[in-house]
């Protein structure tokens, strides 16, 4: 799978803007086993370069976006990340590896609860999750060093941008279904954000349109 990941950075060096991702990045992925985070009767395809279904017509992503996503976010060890979509807890669990804290917000309970096992399963203790609307961020933590979100909106939602401290950075798919790009943004001192569009993508569309369930 890593070798798969080098493949396709290399390939794609023109678009996302460099040849290989930062070791870090790769020895997270390296340590969590995916297999670990996809439903049992998927885990003979869990090492394949693809997206796998985990329920309720979500997926988790394949490890190429995973790791292209991360390495985007440039994440530190003192940071603190938001991530919206927990899913199964995969990308959690390599965020945890790389950042102080990790909080994360899945809307769908089942979900949820299913990752908190996972990750407690994993010895992830810096993530926190929490099922709520992550259209709304996670507020009572905020401002965060890092945003990343694995669904996609139509628009980039102003919660997330607001609980986005200065300098820090936002990677986001965004945009119609058949049209979305992966973004990655960055709030500037001034408080400015800057949108750089790094490829086409598909995800599934982000709930989170309704009331905040805060």
């Amino acid at each position: 799978m890593l070798a798969v990941i080098a493949a396709n950075a290399f390939a794609l060096r023109d678009t996302i803007g460099k040849s290989a991702f930062d070791e870090r990045v790769m020895t997270a992925i390296r340590e969590v086993w995916r297999h670990e985070f996809v439903p049992i009767e998927l885990q003979p395809y869990a090492y394949d370069n693809i997206p796998l279904p985990i329920g309720f017509e979500k997926t988790i992503s394949q490890p190429f976006i995973v790791a292209l996503m991360t390495d985007l976010l440039d994440i530190k060890a003192d940071d603190s990340v938001l991530e919206i979509g927990t899913g199964l807890g995969y990308q959690a669990a390599i965020l945890a590896r790389l950042a102080r804290k990790v909080y994360s917000v899945e809307i769908i309970e089942e979900l949820g609860q299913e990752a908190r096992r996972r990750l407690r399963r994993q010895g992830c203790s810096n993530v926190e999750l929490k099922i709520a609307n992550g259209y709304h961020g996670w507020s009572e933590h905020a401002p965060f060093d890092k945003v990343i979100v694995t669904a996609a909106p139509d628009l980039i939602p102003p919660p997330l941008i607001h609980q986005l401290k200065a300098g820090g950075k936002m990677v986001i798919p965004a945009g119609l279904p058949n049209t979305q790009q992966l973004i990655l943004a960055e709030k500037l001192a001034n408080g400015r954000m800057t949108m750089k569009e790094i490829l086409t993508v598909r995800f599934s569309q982000l709930e989170g349109t309704g009331p905040s369930l805060q």
